[in-house]
């Protein structure tokens, strides 16, 4: 079973943003296609791509529905077959090091000096310790085979 493509839109170019998502998007499927796919993900994928492709809808809601397929397609990869994109898990673990980390690492510190207005030294420190462990899943991921070769922006 073979990923479908997105249809040619001829009216994308007012809008750069929905342009840029859209385009990110069609690369996914193409790298998508790279890999050795369930076919679980295959179906799913191709539900959202004929969703996509029989949307009437231009500019902001197409660029939140594009962003919610491909989210959607992507956390269904990473849950059955541990594929990712680049940098997936540095993403990730960097929020997390920031609020589960940095967080109480501040509250701590801003407690023990009685300065609780000092909470936020904790954030960076915990940015770091997120990048840093999502660094490392992310090389793991790449040596075992299980990323794709794009990278996701908002």
């Amino acid at each position: 079973m073979q990923i479908k493509g997105l249809r040619e839109r001829q009216d994308l170019s007012a809008d750069p943003k929905t342009v840029r998502i859209y385009e990110q998007f069609g690369k996914l499927l193409n790298e998508m296609g790279r890999k050795e796919l369930t076919e679980g993900v295959v179906t799913f994928t191709n539900s959202c791509v004929d969703e996509i492709n029989a949307c009437m809808v231009t500019g902001a809601p197409l660029t939140k529905l594009v962003k919610k397929k491909q989210d959607s397609i992507l956390k269904l990869m990473e849950k059955e077959m541990k594929v990712v994109p680049r940098n997936y898990y540095r993403t990730l673990w960097m929020v997390l090091g920031m609020s589960g980390i940095g967080m109480p690492i501040g509250v701590a510190f801003g407690i023990s000096v009685g300065n609780i207005g000092l909470l936020g030294l904790g954030l960076p420190i915990g940015m770091a310790i997120g990048l840093a462990i999502g660094s490392s899943l992310d090389k793991k991921a790449a040596t075992e085979g299980r990323q794709l070769d794009i990278e996701l922006k908002g």
